[in-house]
């Protein structure tokens, strides 16, 4: 079995990668390790338990998680809680200041989706698919609309308004909203970015739409790539 080099992260809020004293260089350091800023991703929705991240994060092992959890906790990215009774069970929550670096990671994320190597195709997580859709929303088409939308990914559940504001989506019960689809992510992602119609994704039991279809179908319009640029 091929072992992943993991390095101390607990010592990550001392360490210095960089002599500099750039911000960016900064931000590097304290989220620039692997997974660091997926993780962060996984909790923008609120807290969750160690193995709800884990499973958001295809690839990870127990023990690299472990590691960047405790050097974020000790930056001060994150924090440990326990859900009171009868959960009684540990989670980890984004602190404000881990909550602010949201505008950075979609800022990356609108940047990085313009390469020919994005595969929108590639698996991903429910958190991931709602923050895409916070990345990528068009909002001078959101302006003109009024919607109130559903998802049901797994066990998860999410409700997006959108709205003159953009959109704005939280982790919870979908029951009420005027469409709701219920999907996974990969082929939700499928019919927003990759161009699959939606008619077709629904055909093969990938997508199932309850309630307004018109609000369904305008929904997943409103998320347009932008052009490629570079070379692969």
């Amino acid at each position: 079995m091929k072992l992943e080099k993991v390095t101390d992260s607990t010592k990550m809020a001392e360490k210095r990668w960089y002599d500099d004293a750039c911000g960016t260089a900064l931000a590097m350091e304290l989220v620039g390790e692997r997974w660091s800023l997926l993780i962060v991703r996984e909790l923008m929705f609120g807290p969750r338990r160690f193995g709800e991240l884990r499973a958001g994060l295809n690839g990870i092992s127990a023990n690299v998680l472990s590691q960047r959890l405790e050097g974020m906790e000790a930056a001060g990215i994150l924090t440990r809680q326990r859900l009171p009774p009868p959960a009684s069970v540990q989670v980890y929550a984004l602190t404000l200041w881990g909550y602010q670096s949201e505008t950075a990671i979609q800022e990356l994320g609108r940047w990085a989706v313009r390469s020919p190597r994005h595969d929108p195709s590639l698996p991903l997580s429910a958190a991931s698919l709602m923050m895409s859709f916070r990345t990528m929303i068009d909002r001078q088409r959101a302006a003109e609309r009024q919607l109130l939308v559903g998802f049901r990914v797994g066990e998860e559940g999410f409700v997006a308004r959108v709205d003159g504001e953009g959109i704005a989506i939280h982790r919870g019960d979908p029951a009420g909203a005027r469409a709701i689809f219920t999907s996974d992510p990969s082929s939700m992602a499928s019919v927003v970015y990759g161009g699959r119609p939606l008619e077709d994704a629904e055909a093969a039991g990938a997508i199932a739409i309850e309630g307004d279809r018109v609000v369904a179908a305008d929904f997943v319009t409103l998320f347009p790539l932008p052009p490629k640029t570079g070379s692969a």
